[in-house]
């Protein structure tokens, strides 16, 4: 046992939760005392559903979205307008922008941003993916809807100067959202007016 009278496993547990973000020992405590508090036919379930997801889930070839097929039912959509791109750091972020119901467009999800301090450049992103997609010619604009923070106002004006050579229209998501806020966190009603009010980079 450790200093804290917790069996190994049990420790294993709460170190791997806290291995996550977000998520500080004594939520990590919290989270391994519930996986515990369950039966084992739902702990192996549990179990299961982790595995399943690491094996089947993939970027979809499109916009980089997490999908268990080639393309993610966004991108495969007929009633979804190809020729409008919202680029956003992490699929979470989709998730709260089609909370809206508002936005008919497609997405590119960088899977991070860029970030000097945690060594983060723009070869560790998908930039490259979305210069290809936009070279192709179909898109007339590109949202930037990075987090109005220092990494995201960044990350967004360097895609931008990346973008606007190949002739789209480039925008940012008006202040609705706070700075230093997070996309993830913005209620729909934000979301909307920080879509609507975009302005262009």
């Amino acid at each position: 046992m450790d200093q804290e009278g917790f069996a190994a496993p049990v420790e294993e547990l709460i170190e791997y939760f806290m291995r996550l973000p977000g998520i500080g020992r004594k939520s990590a405590q919290r989270l391994a005392f519930c996986v515990m508090s369950m039966d084992e036919a739902s702990a192996e379930g549990f179990a299961r559903a982790i595995l399943a997801a690491k094996k089947t889930v993939r970027r979809c070839r499109i916009c980089q979205n997490l999908t268990d097929g080639e393309v993610c039912r966004i991108c495969g959509s007929p009633v979804r307008d190809k020729s409008v791109v919202c680029v956003v750091a992490e699929p979470a972020d989709v998730s709260a922008i089609e909370r809206t119901k508002e936005y008919r467009g497609v997405y590119h999800v960088l899977h991070g941003v860029i970030s000097p301090m945690n060594r983060i450049g723009p070869e560790d992103l998908t930039i490259r993916e979305l210069v290809i997609r936009v070279g192709e010619g179909e898109i007339r604009e590109v949202i930037m809807a990075t987090d109005p923070d220092t990494t995201g106002e960044t990350t967004a004006v360097f895609i931008a100067n990346l973008l606007k050579p190949l002739g789209v229209k480039v925008t940012r998501l008006a202040y609705g959202v706070p700075v230093g806020g997070h996309l993830e966190f913005a209620d729909e009603v934000t979301l909307m007016r920080a879509i609507e009010g975009r302005r262009e980079l």
